[in-house]
């Protein structure tokens, strides 16, 4: 009987942390290297997971944890004291710690299908100095698998614009429904998506003033004549909770004839707008979004696709910000700070893997009592092997 060849399939693609960071360059004199790269980057990560919010924090975790880290790490000269770990992270190249990141994930995502990246920035308050001020991230978050695909940094907000097309140039959003609110608006931005396979929904405010107005009046005409389902669609939701009833109506026109610029932006297919109704005891108000997009799709899905655009900023912002208290570091020097970002990052994406019905607080805390648990969120999803 004639053998095949097996060809490993994607779940098998080795997925610890270990293998996809064993290529990172170390920064470090090799005459001063007295602790490996890798027991650095693999402490600091589960260190950062079980609550760490500093370098003096992630020494106590692997001081207190030692006789647990020496089962998989070498640890040649003892745990690193807290100076080693912020002179290697402030070395460590952020492009090539974010690349091995990229590969980690790269290798889950083979599993779980990117459906829709959401794509938004977030201001890191207490990093950079006087001279620089802080540094603001921008991330690329895949809504419904919880994962963070990748970030670039940039000194101000208003450098989102060029952040952006750097970020995409990283990700493989083939197939995948990119969406970005009006900082990201650039015909730049739109066809690099669709260029790169994907599609695209963006946020459109007053700064592109022209496609804003040919919306707002393409909406009124069609209204007007009464449009045809063909021409116009609509959804609508309704939400209680909280103290909250919030109702919101999706309309979406396919309609073009009213946008003078529609050719200038890449695959435009539809225009939509949002109406939102919100009140909260007892108050009531409004919000009216203009958007559009590349996909001809129903207006319930871009209505999804807007919702769930959001979820970056629950999923992700919210916790950098309450969890793991990003807001609060005072990690000032930009490479360590830029790093130390993209740890806190990696640990949300493993906790958000691990099936256990926790708040990702909870599991944060478990993980600091509890060494099998820890060790189950560093594994990744479905993976057996040790990080």
């Amino acid at each position: 009987m004639s053998q095949t060849s097996q060809v490993p399939t994607a779940a098998a693609r080795p997925c610890t942390i270990k293998h996809h960071f064993r290529m990172l360059k170390d920064p470090r004199r090799r005459h001063r290297r007295m602790h490996r790269l890798i027991d650095i980057v693999i402490i600091a990560i589960s260190a950062v997971i079980a609550g760490a919010e500093d370098w003096h924090q992630v020494v106590t975790f692997a001081r207190r944890r030692q006789d647990w880290l020496k089962r998989f790490l070498a640890l040649p000269h003892g745990i690193p004291s807290h100076d080693t770990f912020e002179r290697v992270f402030d070395r460590i190249d952020p492009k090539a710690f974010q690349a091995c990141f990229r590969e980690w994930i790269a290798a889950v995502c083979d599993v779980l299908k990117i459906k829709q990246v959401a794509i938004d920035g977030k201001t890191l308050r207490h990093s950079g100095s006087k001279s620089l001020g802080p540094l603001h991230v921008v991330s690329a978050w895949a809504t419904a698998n919880h994962l963070i695909l990748g970030q670039e940094v940039v000194s101000e907000k208003s450098n989102e614009i060029t952040a952006i097309p750097r970020l995409l140039e990283l990700l493989d959003i083939e197939g995948a429904l990119v969406t970005l609110d009006a900082m990201g608006c650039q015909k730049d931005i739109a066809r690099q998506i669709v260029d790169r396979g994907g599609d695209y929904v963006l946020t459109v405010k007053e700064n592109q003033e022209r496609l804003f107005d040919d919306i707002q009046q393409s909406f009124v005409e069609a209204f007007e004549r009464e449009a045809s389902p063909v021409d116009l669609a609509v959804f609508h939701t309704e939400e209680r909770g909280h103290g909250r009833h919030e109702k919101r109506t999706y309309t979406v026109l396919y309609d073009l004839d009213g946008i003078r610029d529609r050719a200038l932006w890449a695959q435009l297919t539809v225009i939509g707008m949002c109406y939102s109704e919100r009140t909260v005891n007892g108050k009531t108000s409004e919000e009216l979004r203009y958007f559009i997009g590349s996909r001809k799709a129903s207006a319930r899905t871009y209505g999804k696709a807007l919702r769930n655009h959001w979820g970056i900023e629950n999923g992700l912002h919210w916790h950098m910000d309450i969890t793991f208290g990003e807001d609060a570091s005072r990690i000032r020097k930009p490479r360590g700070a830029e790093n130390f970002a993209l740890l806190r990052r990696i640990a949300l994406s493993l906790l958000k893997q691990h099936p256990e019905k926790l708040s990702v607080a909870c599991k944060r805390f478990a993980a600091a009592l509890d060494t099998a648990f820890l060790e189950e969120i560093l594994c990744g999803t479905g993976n057996s092997e040790k990080p």
